[in-house]
């Protein structure tokens, strides 16, 4: 794994001197991930950042990166949660620099990394992780390409945890009552908050394709242009934020919730993945078209290993609630040709354009946290030739469940896997472990409603 250590800051001061300039900010985001994909960190004058990066001294408390979905820490102490509590050190990454839609003061937003002082990098921050995991085909001559789907339902404002969410009215003042896939009728129902989430997009940068109206009511999804992992998933960071604004500006919320709605389908994050050597040529097909031996064995690694730690994609208790048969989402690592019910998809495409497509992580997903594990476990499985299973031409959903149920069982197989572990590191896997099982902790000590319903007068 290669270490990166942090880059001397002159240039990159330069950098951003010209660039704030130039667009006439007046404040800075500095952006931070937390193990969840919350975006944490600090907002700036444009002077004092500027000044901060010349000088070094953009810091954060290091608690920030175990901060549980709760706003609280974990009780248990490891080596990143102690009482100290000591600054990690922020190098702004200078590529993800870009405005600030829908502020009145200018504004621009910039992804962070942190570092000890001795210029190493903060072996736990989720960015990190997936920088890590590029190392590894980095260092094989290798450029893995992602792209994303993200989907998300807009609801009306809820105030009270207590009462279910419903779909908003639209133009036509009525709520959708019932499925609309890719109707195009009903995605205009929310045409002026559609094309403002497009304008905001547009101001960001962000390299967004389609919207389509998806199968849930008022249930939308996005398609990211293919890039470079981090990129991506900044984009996604960043796209989500720009999600939940706009949509409040609009009287209505947008949520990434896995399972927002109980007789609706999930949210999920796609993620579609190939690999580049130095040429530019997919590793994932031969010289003659065809697929290829690491390709094959790229989904093997999938289909063993992210069975074992589906908290990295399924983080949360109501990520689970996804995976269920005939709601769109997979429970299995079946793959198909073009196979929508297989927790991995081989979408129709040319030689070139090969990719697989991780159908199994939910929308709340940490997007770095998703797409590092995914690339991990397929470059275990080329490097441990593991071959795949059959593909699949028929139901997948007919196949034995390979994921787990619950978090509960999730973080058991996570805890196990040796392999993953070694390369992702311990001291990641033991943090993102202490968080979780804290908010199972807190999920476990609360009685829902329909322990209420169904048990309050008849036990």
């Amino acid at each position: 794994m290669v270490c990166r250590v942090a880059a001397p800051g002159k240039f990159m001061h330069e950098q951003f001197d010209k660039w704030i300039k130039e667009n006439r900010i007046a404040e800075v985001e500095c952006l931070v991930p937390d193990m969840n994909g919350v975006v944490r960190g600090k907002v700036l004058p444009a002077n004092k950042f500027i000044q901060s990066v010349r000088d070094n001294t953009l810091r954060v408390p290091s608690s920030l990166y175990i901060v549980a979905i709760t706003g609280h820490y974990p009780d248990e102490e490891n080596k990143f949660t102690t009482t100290s509590d000591p600054d990690v050190v922020l190098k702004p990454d200078f590529n993800s620099l870009c405005i600030a839609p829908g502020y009145r003061t200018p504004t621009a937003f910039v992804f962070a990394d942190a570092y000890y002082g001795n210029g190493k990098p903060y072996e736990v921050a989720p960015r990190q992780v997936l920088l890590n995991a590029l190392d590894l085909y980095a260092a094989k001559g290798w450029r893995p390409v992602v792209a994303p789907e993200l989907e998300f339902y807009l609801t009306q404002t809820n105030t009270d945890p207590d009462f279910p969410l419903l779909p908003p009215a639209g133009r036509s003042g009525r709520p959708e009552t019932s499925p609309q896939p890719y109707g195009l009728e009903a995605i205009t129902e929310y045409e002026d908050l559609i094309e403002n989430i497009y304008e905001h997009a547009e101001l960001a940068s962000l390299g967004i394709d389609t919207m389509i109206h998806e199968s849930g009511t008022a249930q939308l999804e996005i398609n990211f242009n293919h890039g470079d992992a981090v990129r991506l998933c900044d984009e996604v960071t960043v796209f989500k934020r720009i999600v939940r604004q706009v949509a409040l500006k609009h009287g209505v919320y947008a949520t990434f919730m896995a399972k927002p709605m109980e007789a609706q389908p999930g949210s999920a994050m796609h993620i579609h993945t190939s690999v580049l050597d130095k040429n530019g040529n997919n590793i994932f097909s031969n010289k003659d078209g065809g697929m290829s031996d690491n390709f094959r064995y790229f989904v093997g690694g999938l289909q063993k290993y992210l069975p074992q730690v589906t908290p990295l994609f399924a983080p949360n208790v109501n990520s689970f609630r996804r995976m269920r048969p005939h709601f769109s989402a997979p429970i299995n690592l079946q793959w198909g040709n073009d196979n929508r019910s297989c927790g991995l998809r081989v979408p129709i495409s040319d030689a070139q354009n090969r990719r697989i497509e991780n159908r199994v992580p939910g929308a709340d997903a940490n997007p770095y946290l998703a797409n590092a594990v995914s690339l991990v476990c397929g470059y275990l499985g080329i490097e441990e030739k593991i071959e795949p299973l059959p593909l699949m031409e028929g139901n997948a959903y007919e196949c034995a469940r390979t994921l787990p149920r619950t978090l509960d069982e999730a973080l058991d197989r996570f805890n196990a896997c040796e392999p993953v572990r070694n390369v992702m590191g311990k001291n990641f896997f033991e943090t993102f472990n202490l968080i979780k099982a804290f908010e199972l902790d807190a999920y476990e000590g609360v009685i829902s409603s329909w322990e209420r319903d169904h048990l309050l007068l008849k036990v």
